[in-house]
Parts: structure tokens; C-alpha cells; sequence
């Protein structure tokens, strides 16, 4: 690989949070300009140099939402590739809950937000990387299991 191209491909890692309240979960949406605007995602943000992930998550939430929270465990990690852009990131998803006294959330920093319940975590609306998780939560909310990782190419009769 070219040294040109190895920086381009550099690694984001970005925090973000699962915060589920009265059986749904929190969800915003990017605002026009950014990459993959008007997808609708888990909030939070990249993870700045020599920053602790709990904290730019509380960071984020603060700055997009304004909202105060309390990180806790971590839910699913993602790797993934966008050819198209050129770029590649390692999601950290953590459980998170508004601390009491939180302000309701508010669009500050992004187009808009919505609490979701199964019913709003349709694939279609999330960018690639957030699936996995987005179908856990669709598990979640609906009593199931989540449907094991698809592979292209790999069906149920051609295990690898």
C-alpha cells in the first residue's frame, strides 16, 4: 500500500451511546453537510487525542444534545470500512443513562433526535456500521434474539 493512502485510511474511533428510557432508545440524526447526513444513528462523536472514551461520549451528548449522562459498560465495538469515503471507524457503544436533573434532549448539534421504539430501528435508516448494534436493540425491545452476523455468500447449508 502506498504511504499516501495509508493516511488517508486512518482510523476514527468514535463513542457512542445507548440510552434506553420507557422501553425506548435515543437516537439522532446528522445534520446536512456531515458525512452520510440525515442518517439517523446512536448519538455521540470521535474521540479526540488522548481522550478517555467515557468522556467524549459525555462530552458529545453535552455539545449535540445537551444532555448529562452516566457511561457505563460497553454494549458492542464496530470496526468498519467506508470505501466510498475513504474512511474507517471503531465504534464504541456504551450503555448510558441521563443522570436525574438532565435537561430534556434538544437538537444543538445535529438535525434532529427521536426516541425509537422496535418499530423505529428500520436498517434503512442507520449507516452501515451501526447495524449490529441497531439489531441487538431490535432483539431487545422485541423480546427476541438477535439474528446471528450474515456473511455474503454463506448460507445456512454452506457454513463456514
Amino acid at each position: 500500500m502506498r504511504k499516501d493512502r495509508m493516511a488517508d485510511s486512518r482510523t476514527v474511533l468514535v463513542a457512542a451511546g445507548v440510552i434506553v428510557e420507557e422501553g425506548r432508545v435515543l437516537l439522532s440524526q446528522r445534520k446536512r453537510g456531515a458525512h452520510l447526513e440525515g442518517v439517523w444513528e446512536l448519538p455521540g462523536g470521535k474521540v479526540e487525542d488522548g481522550e478517555d472514551p467515557r468522556d467524549a461520549l459525555r462530552r458529545e451528548l453535552v455539545e449535540e444534545l445537551g444532555i448529562d449522562v452516566r457511561v457505563g459498560e460497553i454494549v458492542d465495538v464496530t470496526f468498519h470500512r467506508y470505501v466510498d469515503a475513504g474512511r474507517t471507524v471503531l465504534l464504541l457503544f456504551f450503555e448510558a443513562e441521563r443522570l436525574p436533573g438532565s435537561a430534556d434532549p434538544r437538537a444543538l448539534d445535529v438535525a434532529a433526535f427521536e426516541w425509537a421504539d422496535a418499530s423505529g430501528l428500520d436498517p434503512g435508516r442507520f449507516p452501515a456500521a451501526d447495524l449490529a448494534v441497531v439489531e441487538k436493540l431490535r432483539a431487545r425491545f422485541s423480546g427476541q434474539r438477535p439474528s446471528p452476523p450474515t456473511i455474503p455468500g454463506e448460507t445456512s447449508d454452506n457454513p463456514k
